[in-house]
């Protein structure tokens, strides 16, 4: 079994495999290779890959080899038909990717598909590992740009007050980003629609910010339920009223495979403090900010800063490609029986729960797209989307 790990595009700093890994991989019988300085960017150099066992390779004996991970999907050009390939496939906003695939007869494993809910997957989430570092670098670029302390100081020239950070969502992002801040020494408010989520704000050091007539909208797979616009537009009032005078705003609302929700129009940027910093940790699909702009960080005419920095994981290489690497690693031995690879239509992070489960509704429909030439029948949502 070879598995080849080929240099990422240009902007992407991570790598799908860190040496820590080969000795796993290894040991259950993967031949693998590293493109030539495919983990530079992310302080792998060839010499540790080579030191832990790997083969350090050029782009097209990479391409050769019959399984291919990465984070960014690496194209199929050399590519044989049969391939399995393994990376963030993003498939509802690149169906394009998929179709390639089915037309070249090749696999494709889209690890975004995780079904999250399912407990052996866990290890295997590279949404939540990789979302769990953002929110703790969002919080940081926020303290980085604010103009001012972030701790309450008591000092012989006077108090500092502690800075009001407020984080909108607490999914894997929004938590780590509250309990960040919190370390910070912020005082840190959080809002969420699903009211489950109050206690695990409070857990972490945050404070609820409750909307009147809020609902519990969590489906039964623990994910927000569609909302009304009208109530989604109470939330944002109600949320942006909060921050109207917080020094640091982080954003996390993503939705799976579809552009980023705006939950800070300009109306209410317009309101907030001079000073203010919004991270908006959806810059790269839409932004959650409507004055946002990917990759780069302005000042509004009011002083408030937007930082719409892209691929924060990928910010702290080093740590995402280590965690990124564990996923992949866990996920692709568990594919293995008696020596190969076995794509089975009977395991549930593969192909998903079937067709009207909470699995399937929220878009987590099993990492296989496609195989043999074809769409999996399990994953037929994509197929209009294909059309």
């Amino acid at each position: 079994m070879k598995l080849g790990v080929p240099m990422e595009p240009d902007g992407e700093t991570r790598v799908a495999i860190a040496p820590s890994s080969l000795k796993k991989l290894l040991k259950a019988g993967f031949e693998v290779l590293i493109e030539k300085d495919a983990g530079k960017a992310s302080n792998y150099l060839d010499s540790v890959y080579e030191s832990a066992g790997a083969k350090i390779v050029s782009r097209k004996e990479v391409f050769e080899c019959d399984t291919i991970i990465s984070i960014r999907f690496p194209g199929i050009d050399g590519v044989a038909k049969g391939t399995r390939i393994a990376c963030v496939a993003d498939p509802f906003r690149n169906p394009e990717h998929v179709k390639s695939c089915i037309d070249a007869g090749i696999t494709l494993l889209s690890m975004d598909m995780i079904p999250r809910r399912l407990s052996r997957a866990q290890s295997m989430d590279v949404n939540s590992s990789q979302d769990n570092l953002a929110g703790y670098k969002a919080v940081l670029l926020g303290a980085a740009h604010v103009p001012k302390g972030i701790p309450m100081m008591t000092t012989s020239a006077g108090t500092v007050r502690p800075a009001k950070v407020v984080i909108m969502g607490s999914g894997v992002a929004g938590l780590q980003a509250i309990a960040t801040a919190k370390r910070l020494g912020a005082v840190v408010y959080a809002s969420d629609v699903r009211k489950s989520a109050a206690e695990q704000i409070e857990s972490v050091g945050g404070r609820f910010i409750e909307v009147d007539g809020m609902d519990d909208f969590e489906d039964e797979a623990g994910y927000a339920k569609p909302l009304t616009p009208e109530f989604i537009q109470k939330v944002n009032d109600t949320v942006c009223g909060v921050a109207s005078d917080a020094d640091i705003i982080v954003t996390t609302a993503r939705i799976f495979g579809r552009p980023a929700p705006i939950t800070v129009p300009s109306s209410a940027v317009k309101n907030f403090k001079s000073g203010a910093v919004v991270v908006d940790m959806n810059a790269d699909v839409g932004g959650n900010c409507e004055d946002t702009k990917a990759g780069e960080v302005v000042t509004t005419e009011n002083g408030v800063i937007i930082v719409g920095t892209s691929n924060l994981p990928g910010t702290l290489a080093t740590t995402a490609s280590m965690l990124y690497s564990n996923n992949l690693t866990t996920f692709i031995i568990s594919l293995v029986k008696d020596g190969e690879i076995v794509i089975g239509d009977d395991d549930d992070i593969l192909v998903g729960a079937p067709e009207g489960s909470d699995f399937y509704v929220n878009g987590m429909g099993g990492v296989l797209l496609c195989h043999d030439g074809a769409l999996h029948p399990k994953q037929t949502r994509l197929g209009g989307v294909l059309e």
